[in-house]
């Protein structure tokens, strides 16, 4: 899940004119509230334990497997720190099951790029 997606993006308006987001289908007001509902799902969750909704990602991720390796990026410290705090954040089997509960029960609605874009990605 591509994290600036947890929250700091609401609707498509808090998106600053020509912002390239603005022509995705994924984004569009239609789309955008149904797709915000697995983000506020996911920031229950967390809320729940006490962590972020970031966190919790990142701690998902890392419970799939021990070959896995995230990649988050930021740009202040106080984000890098959070991050990093992820890597304790321990989830039960129980817990993981809900959290696939959680992802399975969405569809996310739009499609990622404007058609343009889904053209290019399919010659990649």
């Amino acid at each position: 899940m591509e994290f600036w997606k947890l929250g700091k993006y609401r609707s498509i308006d808090d998106f600053q004119q020509g912002d390239i987001r603005r022509t995705h289908p994924r984004f569009q007001p239609e789309n955008f509230a149904k797709n915000l509902e697995l983000v506020d799902k996911f920031s229950e969750f967390a809320s729940k334990k006490g962590i972020t909704a970031g966190q919790l990602c990142l701690a998902w991720v890392l419970a799939q497997s021990d070959n896995i390796v995230t990649i988050p990026g930021t740009k202040k410290i106080k984000y890098l720190e959070e991050n990093l705090e992820a890597a304790k954040v321990q989830l039960s089997s129980e817990e993981l099951s809900e959290i696939r509960q959680i992802i399975n029960s969405f569809e996310i609605i739009g499609e990622r790029y404007p058609p343009f874009g889904m053209k290019v990605r399919k010659h990649i």
